[in-house]
């Protein structure tokens, strides 16, 4: 039987079962930003509908030193979205991979 891109001397009955890890890199640039579109979004939405009832502020609750609509506030709270998005990475990332490898064991 031929198996369909198995290197030469390989036979697909031999292989040991993998589990899929989670690729850390990629999972903290996606999270990243897609929390920094969604503050980017969030701060558009209160200047676009002021009106609507969405605390804002809510957001110096994660987002240490935001103030809402100063120059400041807006890069400070880009920059912690950012981070939040790879410390969520990093963190339960890491901490699935460590338990998928074990499974293994």
């Amino acid at each position: 039987m031929v198996v369909a891109n198995m290197p030469p001397g390989s036979h697909a009955d031999n292989q040991t079962p993998t589990v899929p890890t989670i690729p850390i890199a990629t999972l903290g640039m996606s999270l990243s930003l897609f929390l920094a579109l969604s503050f980017v979004l969030c701060v558009l939405g209160y200047l676009i509908l002021p009106g609507l009832p969405v605390k804002h502020e809510a957001l110096a609750i994660f987002l240490p030193g935001f103030e809402l609509l100063t120059w400041q506030g807006f890069a400070i709270g880009l920059v912690e979205s950012y981070a939040w998005g790879w410390y969520i990475a990093l963190v339960p990332g890491a901490i699935y991979n460590v338990f998928a490898r074990r499974r293994l064991s």
